[in-house]
């Protein structure tokens, strides 16, 4: 599992940020905390914390001082800035101090999922280890980049995009257009559809399964699955 730090003033939108969390297969959440010395403590305090979801503005600092202090102190644990401030210096700040994403509040569940999924995916790169060549340093710095929702081309629809995704994150396996048809109720050929969008934006991976004859059949699983 991966342990996340809450940091947010608001009461209230912290804990709508845990229950995101939560939400996230992979993910949970280890803490919260509400102002920048709470956060520096439970850093200190808490057995592991992988992730900090950090707000910038708190009652007795910025995060981006959360952000120095943690790295004075010799943490390297990464943060994702979740954050209403909008300036570009805030946001070039954040950057060079080392802050891997920048999402900007109001967010839905599915702005924050995808970027918590990127960097599940980013940890499982990192975690393989070795040496990289030029297309896995690539992939390493694109991981997050990711971690949007794709870009629906013209015909395509956001709500169809999202019954698909949740039939692949849901799935035990990969599944083939027929099989996402069934568990849907779309047609096979819309299902298809949908499936090759995912796979050519990189959110879903194409396996093929060969048979006894004709040709192999495509199967399609959640390419940042935890």
């Amino acid at each position: 599992m991966i342990e996340v730090l809450v940091v947010d003033d608001d009461l209230r939108v912290a804990r709508v940020n845990t229950a995101y969390v939560e939400k996230v297969p992979g993910f949970r959440v280890a803490g919260v905390a509400h102002n920048a010395a709470d956060a520096l403590e439970q850093l200190e305090k808490l057995p592991r914390v992988d992730l900090v979801l950090l707000d910038h503005y708190l009652p007795d600092d910025t995060g981006l001082m959360v952000v120095q202090e943690m790295r004075r102190r010799g943490h390297q644990t990464d943060v994702i800035m979740v954050t209403a401030a909008r300036d570009v210096s805030t946001v070039q700040a954040a950057m060079r101090q080392g802050a891997l994403q920048y999402l900007v509040k109001p967010f839905a569940f599915a702005g924050l999922r995808a970027k918590l999924e990127a960097y599940a995916e980013l940890r499982r790169t990192l975690d393989g280890g070795g040496e990289a060549e030029q297309a896995e340093v690539d992939r390493i710095f694109g991981a997050l980049s990711a971690g949007g929702e794709p870009d629906l081309p013209k015909g395509h629809s956001a709500t169809t995009t999202e019954v698909v995704r949740r039939a692949l994150m849901t799935a035990e396996g990969p599944l083939s257009a027929q099989e996402i048809a069934d568990r849907t109720g779309l047609s096979r050929q819309t299902a298809q559809r949908y499936l090759k969008l995912l796979e050519r934006t990189g959110r879903a991976r194409l396996t093929l399964k060969y048979g006894d004859a004709g040709r192999p059949e495509h199967r399609y699983e959640w390419a940042t699955r935890p």
